[in-house]
């Protein structure tokens, strides 16, 4: 086999190539949403394909404890229904205890956004990693909203405690592109008196955008980009049909692409022009991936991707307002750099340093045990290609994303990898490891 999971570690060996049909799970960011706009909406909500992986299930942990009754309908936890509360319904919860959003920024983020107009004490927390990531990016804005909110932790990190309170429309320019943070304001503004306009630096995903159109929302881009909502609009709800998500399918599609005789076909992924950033990456460094049977699904496009491997690849630049749109897959674009001809920079990612993680520094730590050559600059890295990757025991830092590229590195890395502390995968796609194995053919 060319990954075995032992424990919480995994053993990876060189594979001459990814073949087969794959269908990705559920899309997190849209399995997020699916919960939250259920819970906002009025009537019954129905998703399937939803994903029932750590984070997805601390948003639904989270409006649990807040009186909204989510049913799951199979014993895999895809498909399920959502009893909407309607616009500000949410209930206090009936413990003091903060509500656990596990290690899902996405979760804390955007029920920021929902709890500030609910009438109530609330409070939001993690674990140890989600409790370093700086919220003062959504803690100021929804004070100029009229919230009472701040955050606790040193350098303005969790805990998030929440006073809700009547709001009122802003219109704010963010500093950074952020779909969390937008996705939070808008949310907010969702409920708010009058209207909320939100402008980016550059683009980032819309996933709630699409949501909040879909649902009956009064939400449009006005002129010069401010994205725009007004209070107090009835939600719908409205069947969810969840694409698969990009970012999980971006690793089968890295180690695709790097392995010379891969012949893989994606079915049903999710192609939100906010998420695809590395698909369009990777074919400019030469990759040979053909994008088929494209359709519309509750909202998002989808599409089929088919995967060759053997094409040469060569080392680019990427930098600007591509960097909002490959955040989760820098890991793995880094391993794909070192098989490629020539060098590639990564610049403008400075916001990595705040993740789960600060994958700048991880991804070098690491890729260099391999064997690669990367260094590290102060909002990216620079990595030399053509690197001869040897097998080494590499650690993910906790985080989900680097364990899961620290796997597709070691399937073109001479020897045996050794990839330890994979138990924080169980957070985006705990069948990551099973799934590589059955469709990595033996080096």
């Amino acid at each position: 086999m060319s990954i075995v999971a032992a424990g919480e570690a995994w053993r990876v060996r060189r594979a001459s190539g990814l073949k087969g049909f794959w269908t990705p799970p559920g899309d997190k960011s849209v399995s997020h949403r699916a919960l939250m706009f259920g819970a906002l909406s009025n009537g019954t909500t129905k998703v399937d394909g939803f994903l029932p992986a750590g984070d997805c299930l601390s948003t639904a942990n989270v409006l649990g404890r807040l009186g909204v009754t989510i049913r799951f309908l199979n014993e895999a936890r895809t498909s399920l229904e959502i009893e909407g509360l309607g616009l500000r319904g949410l209930k206090a919860p009936a413990e003091p205890a903060p509500l656990d959003c596990g290690n899902s920024g996405t979760t804390m983020r955007l029920m920021a956004g929902i709890l500030a107009a609910h009438p109530f004490r609330s409070a939001l927390s993690g674990d140890a990693s989600l409790t370093r990531r700086p919220m003062k990016r959504i803690v100021e804005p929804l004070r100029l909203m009229g919230a009472s909110i701040s955050a606790r932790g040193e350098g303005d990190t969790p805990p998030i405690e929440i006073e809700g309170a009547e709001l009122k429309g802003i219109a704010i320019e963010l500093p950074v592109a952020s779909a969390q943070v937008k996705s939070a304001l808008l949310l907010a503004g969702l409920q708010a008196a009058g209207t909320t306009r939100v402008k980016e630096p550059s683009s980032s995903r819309d996933h709630t955008e699409r949501q909040l159109r879909r649902l009956g929302a009064a939400y449009r881009v006005d002129e010069g980009g401010w994205h725009a909502v007004d209070g107090g609009v009835v939600l719908s709800a409205q069947p969810w049909q969840v694409p698969g998500d990009f970012s999980t399918a971006s690793f089968f599609l890295a180690a695709a692409a790097i392995c010379s005789r891969s012949d893989l076909t994606i079915t049903g992924v999710g192609v939100n022009p906010g998420r695809i950033g590395l698909l369009e990456v990777l074919t400019k460094m030469g990759a040979r991936i053909a994008v088929t049977n494209q359709r519309e699904v509750s909202g998002e496009p989808v599409a089929d991707l088919v995967i060759k491997g053997g094409a040469p690849l060569k080392g680019i630049r990427v930098a600007g307002d591509m960097i909002p749109r490959i955040h989760d897959e820098v890991p793995v674009l880094a391993v794909v750099a070192c098989c490629a001809d020539g060098v590639t920079i990564i610049r403008d990612a400075g916001e990595l340093r705040v993740k789960e993680t600060d994958r700048i520094a991880a991804v070098a730590s690491e890729l260099t045990k391999l064997g690669a050559k990367v260094g590290v600059l102060a909002d990216g890295l620079a990595i030399e290609g053509s690197a001869t990757l040897k097998g080494a025991e590499v650690t993910s830092h906790g985080d989900h994303r680097m364990a899961m590229a620290l796997a597709v590195a070691g399937l073109v890395a001479a020897g045996e990898t050794q990839v330890t502390d994979t138990a924080c995968v169980a957070t985006s796609y705990p069948g990551f490891a099973t799934d590589l194995a059955s469709l990595a053919g033996e080096g």
